[in-house]
């Protein structure tokens, strides 16, 4: 006789309190035993030891009930998954709150490795056992009962799903895949909640943009509401914002990455939501902008920096694998499984995917540098006789264009093969992931080329140190030397440095070179002595020219014998000068001659051709110069430095000057004084006056006395009258007339 399954089989069992034997189902409340379920709650960031206690002692809580649960036979194990809510909420907290492999953590101490190697064991076992519905033949679920329980008591629902795949699926993909595969076949409807969950995934996309203050797509993109502050893009925001956002990034793409690659089947429900486009998007849109941020960030904390550049790269490389899951198992997959006759529609597929993304450059020339649409192409052209080559030239020509500009040797150097993580074992249970490490995934994870720098020639001098400064600036614990090895090999392309650094990929040549290896200045081709030219080249004292040199006249410091006084009486070159202008001097009017040597020196002999008619007349005697300036030669003078003192001739010329001053003419002032001329303007006003019959008031005993002594009674008088007086001129009657208008209400007092 055949075992019934567990949801039809029927127990006799012996009722408590009426002591008679009784049947019920075997999945039945009753047959749940009483046991509390402890919440998870993760290690501990600082090694504290009390909390390092508290937290061991909770985490044995849960690994020793874990541990009893699956000791349980077939039967009592589902009544406790299915009744216990203790054990849901148990489950549940150790999937939202368990350390995933890309967050930070400090490294812990080896009890707390050790219990989250157990729990992390305990707990993948109990939700394998969760999805099995036939351990044996005597003990199993039928598969339309079995679908229900799950669905209707949500013991997995895609949430728990997508924590399954990233926390497990290391290690553990190939049971993992018959895990969620059976799950998806047993239970159809959460197919349906996959669909009704991606607007939720693709508004995490959204928000990610929305809070980089970057404008999505226009299908997701929201208008900005007029009481919400500015949105500050990455370049703007605090480095802790960015922080959040790039963690989030490389938490959300990891897990969808890891859920399309343990479940591939799934693809075709994203693809309904037009995933692949609004994946290119997104990428288009965020990876430049946050890429750099970060680059202009380089005087913060170039540790973080670091760390978020990882992720950051990390993040990239999955989403261009998401991509390439979709298309693989959208379009690719059933071209190669489907026979001639079927495959147009998957060919048609593909064409329409690359022609919504030729405007996306940057995510066309990543996502090809990381696997060739070449080769994709190529593929089409084989399995297909009748492919439009008009549209394959015309994508390619666009993939091509994509790279104007950029090296494709270099990206295609950083190339990762798909598939490229190694599987540690199918019953790998143990995940190690409580050994912490900033690397988002495995040291084989590698970041895809991006926007690969094209190949720059070799630079030198200013331009050579700026390209050491970036690189040294974001990664200060770097030799000079060990920088420039780096960008010697990578074409002086320090972003390309920065990534391979931090991604630890750098050719085998630079990781062997000592990472404080100093930078050695290289000499200079031409010597200085040959090559230096300046104004004191070849002089007496160019030591580098001659090998002699005159020291006497090299004299360090200030000469204390000298002073001002003592250059100044210096004569020494005025006598120099004296013999030299005495020489003038032998210059006379009339040369004397020995008798015999006249008649042949001076040239005395009379000649009959002379014309001497003009000879009596004197030239220039009726003008007003004196006929000695035209005659006669002025008398040569020796210059005054040069001259003996001779106490006369200094008395002469004095008394020459005081005659010439007596001499002179007095000058003439054009400009009379102003004092004058105010006298005479004041008798001009008087006699005007006069003439209209004013009669000046010259009393001046209104002044009176200065204040303190006292004033007369003609002061008194003098100063009444003018008061009472002065209102006949000008206009000092204001007083009265104002208080005329005050007594007549015309101005408010």
């Amino acid at each position: 006789m055949s075992a019934l399954p567990l949801d039809q089989l029927q127990i006799t069992h012996k009722d408590l309190k009426t002591g008679k034997l009784r049947t019920s189902p075997a999945l039945h409340p009753e047959q749940k035993a009483d046991r509390y379920f402890v919440l998870y709650k993760p290690p501990p960031k600082d090694n504290i030891p009390a909390l390092v206690e508290e937290y061991l002692e909770r985490a044995t809580f849960v690994a020793n009930d874990l541990d009893w649960l699956l000791a349980l036979p077939h039967d009592k194990f589902w009544c406790q998954v299915i009744f216990d809510e203790t054990l849901q909420k148990c489950l549940d907290s150790y999937l939202h709150y368990v350390p995933r492999k890309f967050d930070e953590w400090v490294a812990p101490s080896p009890e707390v490795v050790d219990m989250q190697k157990r729990l992390h064991r305990s707990v993948f076992l109990t939700f394998v056992r969760m999805s099995t519905h036939k351990e044996s033949k005597d003990h199993f679920i039928s598969a339309s009962a079995f679908g229900d329980i799950l669905y209707n008591n949500f013991l997995f629902d895609i949430p728990k799903i997508l924590d399954l795949c990233v926390l497990f699926g290391k290690g553990n993909s190939p049971l993992l895949k018959k895990m969620i595969g059976n799950i998806f076949i047993q239970q159809p409807s959460y197919y349906n909640d996959l669909d009704e969950t991606m607007p939720t995934i693709l508004q995490v996309f959204s928000n990610i943009l929305q809070h980089s203050g970057l404008h999505g797509d226009g299908a997701n993109a929201t208008p900005q509401k007029l009481e919400e502050r500015g949105r500050l893009t990455p370049s703007d925001m605090p480095l802790l914002e960015l922080k959040d956002i790039v963690l989030y990034l490389c938490d959300t793409c990891t897990t969808l990455w890891a859920f399309l690659d343990i479940f591939p089947l799934a693809c075709q429900t994203f693809q309904k939501h037009d995933f692949c486009y609004r994946l290119a998007s997104f990428y288009e849109t965020a990876i430049p902008e946050l890429e750099s941020a970060m680059k202009k960030r380089r005087l913060e904390d170039s540790k973080l920096l670091g760390d978020l550049w990882q992720r950051l790269s990390h993040s990239r490389k999955k989403l261009l694998e998401i991509f390439h899951i979709l298309l693989n198992q959208i379009c690719l997959l059933p071209i190669l499984e489907s026979s001639c006759e079927n495959i147009q529609g998957f060919i048609e597929e593909f064409l329409q995917i690359f022609s919504s993304l030729l405007q996306e450059k940057r995510f066309l020339r990543d996502y090809d540098a990381l696997f060739p649409v070449a080769e994709d192409v190529s593929l089409l052209q084989q399995a297909s006789s009748v492919l439009d080559e008009t549209r394959t030239a015309y994508i390619l020509q666009a993939v091509e264009s994509a790279w104007e500009g950029v090296d494709r040797r270099k990206a295609s150097d950083a190339k990762d093969p798909p598939g490229a993580e190694l599987l540690n074992g199918v019953m790998a249970i143990a995940e190690p992931v409580s050994t912490p490490s900033s690397r988002p995934e495995n040291s084989e994870e590698q970041e895809c080329m991006g926007a690969a720098a094209a190949l720059s020639p070799t630079v030198c001098g200013v331009e050579l140190d700026s390209l050491i400064s970036q690189v040294k600036d974001l990664l200060p614990d770097l030799g000079e030397g060990f920088i420039l090895a780096c960008l010697e090999h990578y074409g002086y392309d320090p972003e390309q440095v920065i990534n391979n650094i931090l991604e630890e990929r750098l050719a085998p040549t630079l990781s062997q070179l000592d990472r404080s290896l100093d930078r050695q200045v290289k000499p200079d081709p031409t010597p200085l002595l040959t090559s230096r030219h300046n104004i004191f080249q070849n002089d007496e004292f160019d030591v580098f020219s001659r090998d002699s040199v005159d020291l006497s006249r090299v004299h360090k410091g200030r000469r204390k014998e000298e002073n001002t006084r003592m250059l100044l009486n210096d004569r020494r070159e005025v006598a120099e000068q004296r013999q030299r202008y005495e020489r003038y001097s032998v210059v006379v009017e009339e040369v004397p001659v020995q008798p015999g040597e006249g008649l042949s020196c001076c040239g005395d002999d009379y000649e009959d051709e002379y014309d001497d008619t003009y000879d009596g007349n004197q030239v220039g005697a009726n003008d007003a110069d004196s006929d000695d300036e035209l005659i006669s030669r002025r008398p040569f003078t020796i210059p005054q430095v040069l001259r003996t003192k001779v106490p006369r001739e200094g008395q002469e010329e004095e008394e020459e000057e005081e005659e010439a001053e007596d001499e002179a003419p007095k000058p003439d002032h054009f400009v009379q004084d102003p004092a004058v001329l105010r006298e005479k303007a004041e008798a001009r006003r008087m006699s005007f006056l006069a003439r209209k019959g004013y009669r000046h008031d010259s009393s001046t005993a209104v002044a009176g006395s200065p204040r303190g002594h006292g004033q007369s009674r003609e002061t008194a008088q003098e100063r009444r009258k003018k008061e009472s007086n002065k209102s006949t001129r000008a206009n000092h009657n204001r007083r009265t007339m104002a208080d005329r208008k005050r007594s007549k209400g015309m101005i408010p007092s």
